[in-house]
């Protein structure tokens, strides 16, 4: 197991390494600043949507699942429609990136902050129950936003047409330090449950079985998922499939269920998936399409081959 880590560490090190020197002429003191920051936000938000959605699917118990399900992504673009469609493109909550990215931040966290308080109310609410009311609000955040979308000036449209992408060519050095220091205290204090994942992995029944508090975990899993997945939609924007594509091919990969192995390789594989195609996108398609573009077409394919790998089983 040792060995496919340090493997996939190889990997990605050298695409890093690969990304950080091709071309760049000499001018290492103009290049190197500019592409730190390009790799830094890929770690960091690889990392965040790797850690986030391969808990999410060990708590579900499905592998077909993103925590885009509960409807987070469809309410950052809610967010990001409703300030331009009331205050315009120039308003200082839009044009000020930390601004921006609290309010963002905290609007998801406290959105699925209340979600889980409501649901979780009552002993014994069944998680699917929340996957469901997740999915309907984000259909309806989804279409609140599309009709904000068609009534504003179109020239504002673009603004938020820019915003529906993941982009890793404007990250803020700002927002980066912050979304550090907010993923570092997460994880300190996400450490302490990371020895319930295994069994959690079981299913519910056996999970308390074995004596494990699951009502109390499983709140404590999900507030770490949506504080997660909400750092990484405000830095760089919605990446609906990456989590889904990286977390199976950990799996599949990895072939353990110690979650201290899948952890680790799902976030190796994501940055390994990112740096690769950013490298594609830059070098070989000249900037003609977006990196999320790619990533979301090749998830979205992987996702219909694993809807027909189920139902065969």
């Amino acid at each position: 197991m040792k060995a496919k880590i340090a493997a996939l560490s190889i990997v990605a090190i050298a695409l890093i390494a690969i990304f950080m020197m091709i071309d760049a002429g000499g001018n290492w003191d103009y290049v190197l600043p500019r592409r730190a920051k390009k790799i830094l936000a890929i770690i960091l938000t690889g990392c965040i949507i790797a850690f986030s959605t391969m808990i999410f699917q060990t708590i579900t118990n499905n592998r077909i699942l993103t925590p885009s399900i509960i409807g987070l992504d469809s309410l950052y673009m809610f967010i990001q429609t409703f300030v331009i469609f009331v205050f315009g493109s120039t308003h200082f909550t839009l044009m000020n990136n930390n601004v921006n990215f609290l309010i963002s931040t905290g609007g998801m966290v406290l959105f699925a902050g209340l979600l889980y308080k409501f649901l979780f109310k009552r002993e014994g609410q069944n998680i699917y129950f929340l996957l469901l009311i997740g999915l309907i609000l984000g259909t309806l955040f989804s279409s609140l936003s599309t009709f904000m979308q068609v009534l504003i000036d179109p020239n504002e449209f673009l603004v938020v047409q820019d915003r529906m992408f993941a982009s890793f060519n404007n990250v803020k050095t700002d927002l980066l330090i912050t979304s550090f220091v907010l993923v570092i205290g997460i994880m300190i204090y996400f450490w302490r449950y990371i020895k319930y994942l295994d069994v959690l992995a079981l299913g519910r029944d056996q999970a308390i079985n074995l004596g494990i508090p699951y009502d109390f975990v499983i709140k404590r899993f999900l507030v770490v998922i949506a504080i997660l997945v909400s750092i990484a939609t405000a830095l760089v924007g919605p990446i609906t499939f990456l989590g889904l594509l990286v977390a199976n091919l950990a799996h599949q990969f990895m072939k353990t269920y110690q979650h201290k192995y899948l952890l680790v390789g799902s976030a190796l594989i994501s940055v390994i998936a990112l740096v690769g195609g950013l490298l594609i996108v830059e070098r070989v398609l000249a900037f003609s399409t977006t990196l999320s573009v790619i990533v979301n077409f090749i998830g979205g394919v992987y996702f219909i081959y694993l809807l027909l790998k189920e139902n065969k089983a």
